[in-house]
Parts: structure tokens; sequence; C-alpha cells
């Protein structure tokens, strides 16, 4: 399979995200030159990925039948979530980088990671300034992106790949490449590919509204992010709006493989079951066999394991090289699930 890439451009952020859980102590902060003010403002309202405003019911009334209605076009992320659920079991949620370390191998890497039983697969969009993740996977967005990896290039792709898919994708994008393209345009682009939700970590929350119009025209379900410095009061603002699923950041920083899990999730789901019966997955740090087994027990309804599935196919001798030991890892994650 080959793609046609265009020539990646390194247009500046609109919007600096701020590191993903990066919320003990938050000030706004001040616009760098030839930046515009709106960068300061969206890092101050999402620095700690809390809201600033409720999301009316009415926005979300019918949004289930909605979803559902797109069926024919594959499982929602909802849909898949519940059926893991319905099982006893836990889902498993690979992450990957598009375009690294090319698309093609990207497609095949989405296509394996099915066959091998994930359940959602989140795929991230390579931008510029992706200060929310750690090394591995800004390294691996650097590297796409020098490959040609446009946003363009990408939904073609994914037009190509998602219909030989059993289980949902999810993309993972900054604020920033939406709004290069449109939001009303992203949404409907993404849709015709095929995608079934939306992660942007650094989408201020008083802002989500317009765009969750672009996204229920277009089926996309958005997945919102709590983290340990949540408040109980905002974390159940946060599970009140997400769809498809909660995601639990499980530590306060950014994306990378960590040595334990944190203890303190297993308080945080606990917290989270009480105010919500939505799906929780949990991400951030988790990368073995052991890992993925303690959070199963936790209670979790998903595990989301991302810089170690990354460092698998983006550092790799050769795509082939990559692919399979992507598989022998990712066996060894899904194996370790109940």
């Amino acid at each position: 399979m080959a793609f046609a890439l265009k020539a990646s451009s390194s247009a500046p952020s609109l919007s600096r995200p701020m590191r993903r859980g990066t919320v003990a102590s938050v000030a706004v902060p001040v616009p760098l030159p030839g930046r515009p003010v709106v960068r300061a403002v969206a890092v101050a309202a999402v620095a700690s990925l809390e809201p600033a405003v409720t999301v009316p019911a009415p926005a979300l009334a019918g949004r289930c039948a909605s979803l559902s209605a797109a069926g024919k076009h594959g499982l929602s992320v909802a849909e898949a979530m519940s059926r893991v659920r319905a099982n006893g079991k836990t889902a498993f949620i690979p992450y990957i980088t598009a375009g690294d370390p090319d698309l093609a191998t990207t497609a095949e890497a989405l296509k394996l990671l099915d066959s091998l039983g994930a359940d959602v697969i989140e795929l991230g969009l390579p931008f510029s300034d992706p200060s929310a993740d750690g090394p591995v996977i800004q390294a691996s967005a650097a590297r796409a992106l020098a490959a040609g990896a446009t946003t363009d290039a990408v939904m073609s792709m994914l037009k190509e790949v998602t219909p030989e898919l059993s289980c949902p994708v999810v993309i993972f994008s900054y604020f920033s490449p939406i709004l290069r393209r449109g939001t009303g345009s992203f949404a409907a682009a993404a849709k015709e590919a095929g995608v079934k939700g939306l992660i942007i970590p650094d989408l201020p929350y008083d802002q989500i509204h317009a765009f969750r119009k672009e996204a229920i025209e277009n089926n996309l379900e958005l997945i919102l992010l709590t983290t340990p410095a949540t408040t109980s009061e905002r974390m159940k603002e946060i599970t009140k709006a997400s769809e498809g699923f909660v995601y639990l950041v499980s530590v306060v920083g950014v994306t990378g493989a960590r040595a334990t899990v944190n203890p303190h999730v297993k308080d945080l789901l606990q917290e989270i079951r009480q105010v919500t019966d939505k799906a929780v997955a949990v991400g951030f740090g988790i990368s073995t066999p052991e890992h993925v087994s303690q959070i199963a027990k936790w209670g979790s309804d998903g595990v989301i394991i991302g810089s170690a599935m990354v460092k698998q196919l983006g550092e790799a001798n050769s795509p082939r090289e990559g692919l399979k030991r992507l598989e022998v890892y990712a066996k060894s994650l899904k194996n370790a699930l109940p």
C-alpha cells in the first residue's frame, strides 16, 4: 500500500498545549513574540484539563441514538467499550503515531493491532509542538512530519484502512492542526476517514461547545481527560461531558513509560465510579504486562498504552522489524488482560 504524501510545513501553534496533567501549579503564561494572545488564554483555560462551564444537557440529547445509527459504518467508541464490559473484559487500547516511520507502515500497524484484539485504537496526529508528550512521542511526531505525514495524508490513509478494521479508531490531536484546517472541515474529514472519536488535550473546556456541535454532526465522540490533580467537582463535569469513555491520566506529568503505576489510580477509579457509570480507561506511564494486569484488577474498563507502543515501531531498524516488535509487545500486553 502506498500513499501520496505532501511536504510538511511547520506552522506555528495557535495555542501552545500545556503538558498534559501538569496541574499542580497553574499560571497564565505570557504570549511569546509572534504568537497570538489566544495562545495564552487557551493554556490558562486547559492547564488542568478542568471545565470552566457545564455542558448543557440538551447538547447531549439523543447522542447515543445518533452514534448508534452510524453502526453500519462500524462500532462507535461507546459501543466498543460497552461490548468489552458486557463480556467482563478490560479494553486493550494501543496508541501509535500516524506516519512513523511512514504511513504505509501505520496502515499495516492498524490492521495488525486490530487482528491482535485491540478494542479501540488511538492514533496520534503528528504535530510540531507536542509538549503534552514525553520524549518518545515527541521524537515519533518529528519523524512522522519529516516523512511528510500531513493531516490530509493521514485522513487519506485512514479512509482506505478503517473499512478493514473491526475496532474504532480515535484521533489524538492538538487543537492547532484542527483550527488550521477549520473545525467543520476537520470533523467532516475525520468522519469520511472512518474515525469514531477525538481526544484534544489542549482544547479549552469553555471553548468545547462550538466544536462539540461539529462533532455531533459528524458522529464523533469527544473523549475528555481527568487527572490526579482534578478536583472532585470538576471531575464530575468532565465525566458528564466525556463521550466514548472517560480518560483517566494516571500521573501528573507527560506521556512516557514509568517503572510503576501510581497507586492513587485505584482511589481515583473508585471516585469516578461514584459519579458516572461510563467506561473509564487509564493511560500514561503504562508499559508492562504487570502494569496492565494491576490496573485491570483495580477495576479500570480499559488500559491505554502509548509511548512504549510507539517505541516498538519508531525505533526499529526497519518497518518490517518494527511491525514484528509491535506484534510481540502488543501480544504480551493483551495476554495480561482479563
